[in-house]
Parts: structure tokens; C-alpha cells; sequence
């Protein structure tokens, strides 16, 4: 495989980017190469500089379930630029894909848009503590809500990619009021929310957790988080960036049938595009300026290109069988994969809910923060490269999800199946 043309941009980046790199575990030092840099991306296909190709399991980082450049989505964000970028001001749009968006997901009686996941965590977490009058924020390890300094707390995605605690910088004063617990148990949960000397103002919890590896709620987990929080005047926040418009059209929500009182949202309802949005209870979003005292501001909120784009989303995953296709997809293929891992004599799991999925390299059901952290990472730093080197683009580390789109067809499927039964058998050399 040649990587002429990204290995000249990596060096040219080092020297004007901190590490090469706009995120951090885009560097792929976890996986032992450097990154390649992308030209372009159609479907479930993503091309690099130097004209290889690849299956893509990435799907920038959850987002992308139609597949990239979906031909509906491209048409909306050409035809809206061609009316303007920016405005600064309300637009048409953000009042429909408001409308949408709350029509969908069924906590959200009002939504707030910005621009990232970040964004929506950090200012949900304020609008709590704003509504409760207290402080503490009750986090999971493991679980990964952006990088605001309260959440740099036992975080998921690129703090535990790199090996980082937490992060400098944040000061002593912003991470005593956050407090962190393991996921899936639910006697610490009750336990940390009944104790009255901890003023907790929210819980705000990845629904099923996406940043350690994929790792599924236990049986009885958010419906007891559910009732606790409720008796308890406690703030329940699900951040649903990966899994809303995920799991089903209403998110984790509408599939387990449990409401929190606020939802974040992610880049999914812009069609892929820099946005975000929290949203939920009347009487807890009607405390944000300018009808409450809680701020909250961006001069990009509610941009045309990503609202267009998300109506463009919206309409074809409403379509009748989106969701039905996708899963029954989803589920042959995680079936196949089973059988790879069981067959191999390579330890490791597979946990898949919908079409997220992890294969961590360990022998042990992997449930929360602590199990995820047993898996092999040189073992999936081989396995990474193997299937590069085959034409498939995963994650470039081994606590992140895999995911299926709409555009994933039985043909690349298979191929993807082939090469990781070929990379498992070349884990045993």
C-alpha cells in the first residue's frame, strides 16, 4: 500500500499543528503507524491521498448512517450555500429541524442547538446545576462527554486512547464538583446518590457507552439510574451523540423506553456537519437566555448548511423500514463476526448493540470501564493494521465503536468478513 503523499503531509503537519493532528487519536499512535490522510469518501468507500481505498467502519466517528456523501444530504447543503453560509440570526430551517428533531426523540420538548457534542454536554450540565441549585455532576467511567474540564474525569475515547488520567489544566476547583463512578453497577449508584453530602445536581450518562469500547447497559441499570434520580430531584442527562438517531429514530431512549430529563445530541442530526443540541423539559429549557438566567450563546448555532443538512437526514432515515434494514444488516453481520472470534483461538469478545459494535481482544465479558480496560492493545494495534493493509478503515483504537450505515451493502460486508477472518489468523503467527 502506498502512503507516499501522506507520510509528506504528516511531516508538514507536525510542524504546524500540535501532534500533526486536529483530534488527538487521529495521530494513530495507539495502533503503531501514522495516519493517512483522506481525499474523499462516497458510501461506505473512503479514499486517501494516494488513491487507496477502504471499507469504512468509522463513519466519521458514528454520524454518518446514510453513508458519506449521501446524494439527498449533498443536494441540501449545495442548495442552502448558494443562499448564504452564516447569518448570524433565526432562519426558517432551525425552526423546522427544531420541530423535527423534538417530534423524534421523546424526552425533547424543546431544543437548543450548537455546535458540537462538547458544546451540548457542557451547557446541559450548567443548565442543571442552574435549575437544581446545586453543584456536584455525577459521571461513569469509562464514559466520554467531551472534553469540558468537569468530564476530563475517568474519560473514555482519546483520554484512555493515550493513556492520559485526566488532563492538565483543569483546575482542583471544577473536578471536586465531579464525581465518578463505575458503570453497570448498580449498588455504588445507589449508594453515591442517596449520600446527601454530595449537593448532586445531574447524572449524565452515555446510555449505552460508545468512548471505552461498545459496552451495553445491564438489565436493570438506567431504569434504576431512572428511578433514583427522579426520587431524588436528581438532573438525568442521556448523552445520546453516538447513540441518537443510532439506535432508533428516538435514540436509546425510545429503544429501552426510558426518559431523561435532558438529551445531548451530536453531529448526526447536522447530516454529519459540525452541530450539536441539547433539549428536554419544558420547564427546565425555559431557564435559558433570554426567557431564564442560564447563558448559553454561539454564533454559529443553528448554521443553515447543518440544519439543511439535517432535514435532508431526517427525511430518509423516517422513511418506512430505515431502522428494520439497518438492524437486520447489522445483526447478520455481528452474527458472522461471532463466529470468526468463536472460531479463533485470538481471545477476544464481540459487544454489539444495533449497528455500533467493539471486538476487544480479551477473554473476559467486557461490561464496564474496569473489564474494558483488560484488553489486549497491542493485540488490536496488529489487528488494525492487518486490515488496513486489506482495505478496511477502523478506528484507530481499540476503545471505540464500529459502525454499520445504511450504504454498507452485502458485497462490502462480506469482503470486511473475509479480511478480518484473514487478520485473526495472522494474529496467531
Amino acid at each position: 500500500m502506498k502512503t507516499d503523499r501522506s507520510a509528506q503531509l504528516f511531516t508538514l503537519a507536525k510542524t504546524l499543528i500540535p501532534g500533526g493532528v486536529n483530534s488527538p487519536v487521529r495521530a494513530c499512535r495507539s495502533v503503531g503507524c501514522d495516519p493517512l490522510f483522506v481525499a474523499r469518501a462516497s458510501g461506505c468507500m473512503i479514499t486517501d491521498v494516494d488513491g487507496n481505498a477502504f471499507i469504512d467502519f468509522v463513519g466519521s466517528w458514528g454520524p454518518m448512517i446514510l453513508g458519506h456523501a449521501h446524494p439527498e444530504v449533498v443536494e441540501a447543503i449545495c442548495r442552502t450555500a448558494g443562499e448564504g453560509t452564516s447569518f448570524g440570526a433565526p432562519s426558517p430551517l432551525e425552526v423546522e429541524l427544531a420541530a423535527q428533531v423534538c417530534e423524534s426523540v421523546p424526552s425533547l420538548e424543546k431544543v437548543r442547538f450548537v455546535n458540537s457534542g462538547t458544546e451540548a454536554t457542557m451547557s446541559a450540565i450548567r443548565l442543571a446545576r442552574g435549575y437544581t441549585g446545586r453543584k456536584v455532576v455525577v459521571k461513569f467511567d469509562g464514559c466520554y462527554h467531551g472534553h469540558a474540564d468537569s468530564f476530563l474525569v475517568k474519560a473514555g475515547s482519546g483520554v484512555i486512547t493515550l493513556g492520559i488520567p485526566g488532563s492538565p489544566g483543569v483546575p482542583d476547583d471544577i473536578v471536586k464538583n465531579t464525581v465518578s463512578i463505575p458503570y453497570n453497577n448498580e449498588t455504588v449508584l445507589e449508594k453515591t446518590l442517596r449520600d446527601t453530602s454530595l449537593d448532586i445536581a445531574c447524572v449524565i450518562v452515555e446510555p449505552v457507552a460508545g468512548n471505552m469500547g461498545v459496552v451495553v447497559p445491564e438489565r436493570n441499570f438506567l431504569l434504576k439510574l431512572r428511578e433514583l434520580t427522579r426520587e431524588l430531584g436528581i438532573v438525568l442527562i442521556f448523552d445520546e451523540v453516538i447513540t441518537g438517531f443510532r439506535l432508533a429514530l428516538g435514540g436509546a431512549q425510545e429503544r429501552f423506553g426510558i426518559l431523561p430529563d435532558l438529551t445531548c445530541l451530536g453531529k448526526i442530526i447536522g447530516g454529519g456537519l459540525p452541530v450539536g443540541a441539547y433539549g428536554g423539559k419544558r420547564e427546565i429549557m425555559d431557564l435559558i437566555a433570554p426567557d431564564g438566567p442560564v447563558y448559553q450563546a454561539g454564533t454559529l448555532s443553528g448554521n443553515p448548511l447543518a440544519m439543511a443538512a439535517g432535514l435532508a437526514m431526517l427525511k430518509v432515515v423516517r422513511r418506512p423500514g430505515f431502522y428494520a434494514e439497518l438492524e437486520a444488516k447489522s445483526a447478520w453481520f455481528g452474527e458472522a463476526m461471532e463466529k470468526i472470534v468463536a472460531a479463533s483461538p485470538v481471545l477476544a469478545v464481540l459487544n454489539r448493540i444495533g449497528s455500533m459494535m467493539t471486538c476487544f481482544f480479551t477473554s473476559e465479558p467486557v461490561t464496564d470501564f474496569e473489564s474494558a480496560l483488560l484488553a489486549d492493545t497491542a493485540v488490536y494495534g496488529r489487528h488494525y493494521r492487518q486490515m488496513l493493509a486489506q482495505g478496511v478503515w477502523l478506528a484507530p483504537s481499540q476503545f471505540e465503536a464500529a459502525f454499520l450505515s445504511a450504504a454498507h451493502d452485502r458485497e462490502h460486508l462480506e469482503k470486511a468478513l473475509n479480511m478480518t477472518e484473514s487478520s485473526f489468523k495472522k494474529l496467531m503467527d
